[in-house]
């Protein structure tokens, strides 16, 4: 009487729990999350225009880039839509290669903090594995590293722009997941901004373009 007593018991707390096992394994791309990105940054002019005379100037600068992101998602199903926000900074600047001096257009930089902020949408190719496209705003800043000589300004320029994308996602467990994803981003408005007394430039048009591939690794709460 007692094994039978057990059975049921243990019968219906499964059926009671299944259900509840099945819902954390399809909420695994559902709420907020935070995850760690790095991956490679280049950074090139628009324009097809050589700037230096030097037919072998290849008009961009590249190095890591790496910073957080943000965000929170609503698993519809097969569906996924999500608003996320990133921050990153990155080891790009201009070199002198052989004598040539690598620019594009903006002198003697190396790239800054990004902001980002965007939604994105996906679809479940299976239970733990979501590939999904993303765009919205970003602004960046380009760090002047040269000067008139006597005093150091500080200057920077902080440009305005677009980014689009796409990835994959993997869960590894309802709360872990690692993604990979390729985005584009180009800015087409600057400005010159002071540290100091001095007030900001005017917006000037520019066009800059940024191709990344990134990693990351997060966490769900």
């Amino acid at each position: 009487m007692n094994k039978i007593s057990t059975l049921l018991v243990a019968g219906s707390m499964a059926a009671i729990s299944a259900p509840a096992l099945a819902q954390d394994a399809d909420g695994n791309f559902d709420g907020f999350r935070i995850q760690g990105v790095a991956g490679y940054d280049a950074l090139q002019a628009g324009s097809s225009v050589d700037d230096d005379g030097n037919d072998n100037n290849d008009q961009s600068i590249d190095g890591v880039v790496y910073g957080v992101q943000a965000g929170y998602d609503f698993d519809l199903g097969g569906a996924v839509v999500g608003l996320e926000a990133e921050l990153t900074d990155s080891s790009a600047k201009t070199e002198f290669t052989d004598g040539d001096f690598e620019g594009f257009g903006f002198g003697r930089v190396d790239a800054g903090r990004d902001l980002f902020l965007g939604a994105r949408v996906g679809a479940k190719v299976a239970p733990d594995a979501l590939i999904y496209a993303k765009g919205g705003y970003t602004n960046a800043r380009l760090n002047i590293l040269s000067n008139d000589g006597t005093t150091e300004f500080r200057e920077n320029f902080d440009l305005d722009g677009y980014r689009v994308g796409a990835g994959v996602e993997y869960s590894i467990n309802p709360r872990t997941f690692v993604n990979l994803e390729y985005r584009y981003s180009n800015y087409s408005e600057g400005e010159v901004d002071f540290d100091g007394d001095l007030p900001d430039s005017d917006r000037f048009d520019v066009d800059l373009d940024r191709h990344q591939v990134m990693a990351g690794v997060g966490v769900r709460f």
